[in-house]
Formats: structure tokens, C-alpha cells, sequence
């Protein structure tokens, strides 16, 4: 495929250009290219013997998986159908890596067909970039969502700028399953205790938002609480940190605490709960103080901390708007930690669902892995 073609390629699902991504999957003759990926902001789609895959579908993500192992031959057999053995000429890429991070999330049942939207973890692209929060992570290996039995999947952005996915689940079990690899720059939660916190009339239009009441986050019922807690404190972060600090000391956590219904309020007067209600009343607070506050929920393993023997969990946090950019505050932990990765933020738990269904549905079983993986075990994962 000449490079001059790849200009003019779209994502057939967000319709932005498709770039050329520079890693080790790239064989070019010239300004021909045979082997690679093509990037956008959405998905990744590979370039097989010079051909251009633009389809999302199991076998191609299949074959782009095994072409950036350097298995060529098994690509062009994923991407054809055929069953055959294959050859491994080419040895696994070799990455350097600081930190990775491996994602699994597992098994839905059904008991009559039932619509489904599932929250996308890394995102199916080669690099993310969280500019709000001026993260970087080096997406290794995607993080495809494959579904058991195989049914479409649809991808989209939802209205807070999540990816998420769309399927239609068959009656009966139902399997759904993500692994992904990506580096973190192993630095701990940025903290910068000169943040400012801006008057309402200078905030930008897109974070008032997040100054309103939502589902969780009874702002009305804790307004008055809030300010005989909090005025007294220094504007900025140092007030956000208050916050944080009280919410970390009223609050007993216990999973066996964890409810579906339980707002912000509820927490305040019970004192009892899980990150994400350690999350919802630092919200609340914050957007009492008017600093707009935004709820995260995503991956964070036991890197750095001694390894907690619950089984593990996604998180959740926050992140307040202070000195013209968001910055990540925990509630829950109090503590800068390592190996974050944002999966969805929202107003709310509402906005960031890990699955919505529409109809019938039971959780089977549902297991979380985010663990560090080590540089020397890289290849052989990336070859898996």
C-alpha cells in the first residue's frame, strides 16, 4: 500500500484519519508499506500483505495480534479463515517497559437476548493521552473486548467522551473478556499544593457541570454541612485536601457495605462504605465549595503498597479542577499512588457503569486483575 493512499483512510466508526502507527508490526519497501497498523482515536485496524483491514471483528483483531508478534503467516491465516499450522519465523517484539498493567474482566449471564453497553478500558489504540491530567500511557497491546459466544460490537463515545461498546447478548451465558498491556510512567498521582481554585465566573463552560447535583451527589442536602466544615480552609488545594482528609477519617470502608443505592448523603450520616462512595461525598463536598469535581473509575493494582488480600476490584476516585487543569485526588486511599489507569469518568458511578444492560441479566462471575508485569515477561505475554 503506497503511503500516499493512507491519507486519504477514515475509521469507519468515528470517520477521523487514520495514521500510521511507527512500532515494531511497521515493514515498509520504501514509500510501500506491507506490514503495519493504522491508528486513530478510536480503534486500530492492521495492514496485511499491503491490504488495509478497516473491520473490527474477531478474526482481524485476531490477525493484527498476531502480526505484532511478528507472526505474519498466522495474520494472513486469522485474517483468511484458514486453519493450518503455522510456522513462528519471527521472534516477539521486544519492548521497553517501566510499568505495565494487565486488565481482565469476565462472564455475563443471560436469560433472554438482552442489549448491552460495556465501558472500554485502554482504548483500541497505540497511544492515549489523558491531557487534562497530563498523563501518558504507551498503549502495548490493546485491550480488544472479545465476547463469547462472538456477536458485533459497536463502538462509540458516549457524552462525557468515554469509549464504550455495544452489543446485543444472546440468550444463556455470555462471556466478555479484555486483556491489555500498556507502560506507565511509574510516577506516583501528581500533587501540586500551589493549585489555585478559581472563582465561578472564570471557570470554563465545559466544567459547570460539574459543579451541579447528580445522582449521587446530593449537593442541596449537603451544602450547609460542607461550608461548616470546609470555609475556614485555605482556598485551592489545600481544600480539596481537607476534604479528602475528612472523608478518609469518616468513613469505615467495608465491602460488605457496598450498595447499589447508597448516595453521597447516605454515606455522610451511615459513615461506612466503598471507594466509590469515599468518592461521591469528596464530590459533593467539592462541588459544595464550588470546585468542579468529576468521578473516575478504572484500573489500580497494589503497585508500591503491600499487596491487599481481598479479591481485586476496579476503583474509583475523583478529580477536582483546580489552577486550569483536573487533577487526581483519592478519597479512599489519601495517598499519591502508582500505575493508575482511567477507564471512564462522569459525573457519577451513573455515568461509568463497567456494563448497562437493557433487560434480564445476571452476574455470573466478574474478576479484575491489574498487576506490574516485569520487562523480562513482556515478549512472551505480547506472543500469548
Amino acid at each position: 500500500m503506497e503511503m500516499s493512499l493512507i491519507d486519504l483512510l477514515r475509521c469507519p466508526f468515528c470517520g477521523t484519519r487514520l495514521d500510521l502507527v511507527d512500532n515494531e508490526a511497521l515493514v515498509r519497501e520504501g514509500s510501500r508499506v506491507t506490514w503495519g497498523v493504522l491508528g486513530c482515536q478510536c480503534c486500530a485496524f492492521p495492514i496485511i500483505d499491503g491490504i488495509p483491514v478497516l473491520i473490527a471483528d474477531d478474526p482481524t483483531r485476531a490477525a493484527m495480534h498476531a502480526m505484532e508478534a511478528g507472526r505474519t503467516d498466522e495474520a494472513l491465516a486469522s485474517l483468511l479463515g484458514l486453519e493450518q499450522s503455522i510456522a513462528k519465523f519471527a521472534a516477539p517484539v521486544s519492548v521497553q517497559l517501566e510499568r505495565g498493567l494487565v486488565a481482565e474482566l469476565l462472564r455475563h449471564r443471560r436469560c433472554q437476548p438482552t442489549n448491552l453497553q460495556v465501558r472500554r478500558n485502554l482504548g483500541e489504540i497505540r497511544q492515549r493521552r489523558d491531557v487534562d491530567c497530563g498523563e501518558l500511557a504507551d498503549v502495548i497491546t490493546p485491550d480488544h473486548l472479545t465476547v463469547t459466544p462472538s456477536v458485533p460490537v459497536t463502538p462509540y463515545r458516549d457524552g462525557f467522551g468515554n469509549w464504550c461498546s455495544r452489543i446485543v447478548a444472546p440468550a444463556g451465558r455470555v462471556q466478555l473478556r479484555a486483556d491489555g498491556l500498556v507502560r506507565d510512567s511509574g510516577l506516583p498521582d501528581v500533587a501540586v499544593p500551589s493549585a489555585n481554585q478559581h472563582r465561578v465566573e472564570d471557570l470554563p463552560a465545559e466544567t459547570l457541570v460539574y459543579l451541579l447535583g447528580s445522582r449521587y451527589c446530593e449537593t442541596d442536602q449537603l451544602s450547609d454541612t460542607a461550608w461548616k466544615l470546609f470555609e475556614k480552609t485555605q482556598p485551592g488545594w489545600a481544600r480539596v485536601q481537607a476534604i479528602c482528609d475528612f472523608v478518609h477519617n469518616h468513613i469505615s470502608f467495608g465491602y460488605e457495605h457496598a450498595r447499589s443505592t447508597m448516595t453521597a448523603f447516605d454515606v455522610f450520616t451511615e459513615g461506612k462504605g466503598v471507594c466509590r462512595d469515599f468518592a461521591h461525598l469528596a464530590i459533593a463536598f467539592c462541588r459544595c465549595m464550588n470546585i468542579p469535581a468529576r468521578y473516575c473509575t478504572g484500573f489500580l493494582g497494589d503497585i508500591g503498597v503491600p499487596k491487599d488480600p481481598a479479591p481485586m476490584d476496579f476503583s474509583a476516585w475523583f478529580e477536582a479542577y483546580l489552577g486550569g487543569r483536573w487533577y487526581t485526588f483519592d478519597a479512599r486511599h489519601n495517598m499519591p499512588r502508582i500505575g493508575r489507569i482511567v477507564m471512564a469518568r462522569g459525573r457519577d458511578a451513573t455515568d461509568v457503569a463497567i456494563s448497562t444492560a437493557f433487560g434480564p441479566a445476571r452476574l455470573g462471575e466478574f474478576k479484575v486483575h491489574t498487576d506490574e508485569v516485569m520487562e523480562s515477561v513482556v515478549p512472551a505475554l505480547m506472543a500469548a
